[in-house]
């Protein structure tokens, strides 16, 4: 994936979820989307992707209005098409089937060509305990690079 700029992040997803597998998808915008959204005025937070009649959908995206647009903009969340070939979206949809699968948008950035992308996750929900060994893990790893950084700073 070549990323030149990102617009967006989803960090929440990285915390709550295990990230099994990532992909990339277009996504079909309005104008008045795609100005605000370069502009940094997108929120992938609570968002999610599904299949719906075949075809996949980004839902609960939020996109604030366009700073310099008219009185005709778009729903801030409103529901936007994701683009990805019919056999990778079949195949999407054969494991969100499966029991604690879910599609979470992890970031939108620019892409070399100038497009904006959208990088979905297939993942797994983690269990409560899961997420307090992880913040457990991340304290003990500071204190410890920090216990370091002082024994280091005594030995000059």
């Amino acid at each position: 994936m070549g990323r030149i700029r990102t617009l967006a992040e989803n960090r929440k997803a990285r915390h709550d979820y295990h990230i099994e597998e990532r992909f990339e998808a277009g996504i079909s915008l309005l104008g008045s989307e795609v100005k605000s959204i370069r502009e940094g005025r997108a929120s992938l937070r609570d968002s999610f992707a599904r299949v719906r009649d075949g075809e996949l959908f980004l839902e609960n995206m939020h996109v604030a209005p366009y700073s310099h647009g008219t009185s005709y903009t778009h729903s801030p969340t409103r529901r936007r098409k994701l683009l990805m070939h019919k056999s990778e979206i079949r195949r999407l949809e054969g494991k969100v089937s499966e029991k604690g699968y879910t599609l979470v948008p992890l970031s939108l950035y620019l892409n070399e060509r100038g497009r904006i992308k959208v990088e979905l996750g297939l993942a797994r929900g983690k269990a409560k305990a899961d997420r307090r060994r992880e913040i457990m893990e991340r304290d003990t790893r500071r204190e410890l690079e920090r216990t370091l950084k002082e024994r280091a700073r005594h030995l000059r």
